[in-house]
């Protein structure tokens, strides 16, 4: 089972969990790196809200990109 369908296969709020920890580790790295972390990306999704869960919507996500 790959990393993907593990974090798809647990509850939404655990997913957002598994979301922030992500992040934090490549903020930690960005900082020993000396690298800035861009989250110009942020909010980019804003209006899908309303048509999709947050699952629905990483599904989508995935779609988009050919994963």
């Amino acid at each position: 089972m790959s990393i993907e369908e593990m974090i798809k296969s647990l509850p939404e709020d655990l997913q957002k969990q598994v979301t922030e920890y992500v992040r934090s580790l490549l903020e930690k790295r960005a900082k020993k790196s000396g690298i800035k972390l861009s989250q110009d990306w942020a909010g980019a999704l804003r209006d899908y809200k309303s048509q999709y869960t947050s699952v629905e919507l990483q599904k989508k996500i995935n779609e988009w990109r050919g994963d």
